[in-house]
């Protein structure tokens, strides 16, 4: 069944469809010689925000100008051979790529790891200096405090294909790092002299007893680091399915954010609590106290970490890296730049 006959239900299509047809067949390429114009094609008129019955050429524009913004040569005209003209802002048309694709220039929320990791998330480009950098979290770019300088970062990550070199897209620059607490003393001093007093206390009929532990519950700020793209150009300062960074803000109770991510892609919520203080989970016995740490509701899932979480005017306000089914972890952007010596 060709386009006629699906329309052939509207009297307007079944004796206009190929009268339009031929008049965009005929002007189709002249209207993307016009500024702002980026596609053309044959649908409905649409007339005060309501779909009508009338067939139209469609004209897609990056953006809607008055028209005495216009050169009168840009302008779409009403009309075309007889044919109505509409013009829809539908931006500006990009190939589309999942997260996990392998992109040059990579674009932030994009898949990218350490060699020995599974994969993360790419941030956002950052700049210490005049040095271009990548932005993401110390258990994707420096796998969890167990690399080195200059280890290889790929893009994608690991799991998503990535191989090394042929994917490497930077080498590890800087990585704050992550101190994890330490409850049970393996200090066999310490456990030795935990014994002799409790067997004192047994002694004198004490039910007091003694056990080796170690009271450094240290407080992290940040799980973050930066690395060095190997050709400045293979990274971009957009963040997928959101555009340019615009600045930098501090991240507020209540403050709608929104972020692009490896797994989830482009997902938004509302800082739900600030002052966070959050033990987070690195694998089997190893946990990390963060403090003043923001959290959001569920919109993000395991890949994403890394991820740049932004405002609804696009500042970023933090760096996500930690979650669980209903929430969402970010370090305080300030904090991040402030640590690693960066900025946008």
């Amino acid at each position: 069944m060709n386009d006629a006959d699906r329309l052939a239900g509207s009297d307007s299509a079944k004796h206009g469809f190929d009268v339009v047809r031929a008049a965009h067949a005929s002007g189709g390429d002249e209207l993307l010689g016009r500024a702002n114009v980026v596609a053309t094609g044959i649908g409905y008129k649409v007339r005060d925000g309501v779909r009508t019955s009338e067939l139209a050429i469609v004209c897609s524009v990056t953006r809607k100008l008055p028209a005495a913004q216009l050169a009168a040569a840009d302008l779409v005209p009403s009309q075309i051979d007889g044919v109505l003209t509409d013009v829809v802002a539908t931006g500006a048309f990009r190939a589309l790529f999942a997260p996990t694709d392998r992109l040059r220039p990579a674009l932030g929320g994009m898949s990218i790891g350490h060699y020995r990791i599974t994969a993360g998330t790419l941030g956002c480009v950052v700049r210490r200096g005049g040095q271009v950098l990548v932005l993401s979290n110390n258990h994707v770019l420096a796998n969890s405090n167990d690399a080195a300088m200059g280890d290889a970062i790929l893009q994608p990550g690991p799991i998503d294909g990535g191989v090394d070199p042929a994917d490497r897209l930077a080498v590890l620059d800087r990585f704050v790092p992550i101190v994890m607490t330490e409850e049970a003393s393996s200090c066999a001093f310490a456990n030795a002299v935990a014994s002799v007093a409790n067997g004192l206390a047994r002694l004198i009929r004490s039910s007091a007893r003694l056990r080796a532990v170690s009271e450094r519950v240290a407080a992290n700020l940040v799980d973050a680091a930066t690395a060095l793209p190997i050709e400045t150009a293979w990274v971009s300062d957009r963040v997928a399915g959101i555009g340019g960074i615009a600045g930098q803000a501090r991240a507020e109770l209540g403050m709608p954010v929104q972020k692009s991510g490896r797994t989830t892609g482009l997902t938004s919520g509302e800082i739900e609590q600030v002052d966070v203080t959050v033990d987070v989970q690195y694998g089997a016995g190893k946990v990390a106290r963060f403090t003043d740490q923001v959290m959001a509701g569920a919109m993000s899932q395991g890949g994403d970490s890394g991820s740049a979480i932004l405002d609804a005017q696009g500042n970023i306000v933090g760096l996500l890296f930690a979650g669980s089914d209903k929430t969402t972890v970010a370090n305080r952007i300030e904090h991040v730049f402030v640590a690693l010596e960066i900025g946008l």
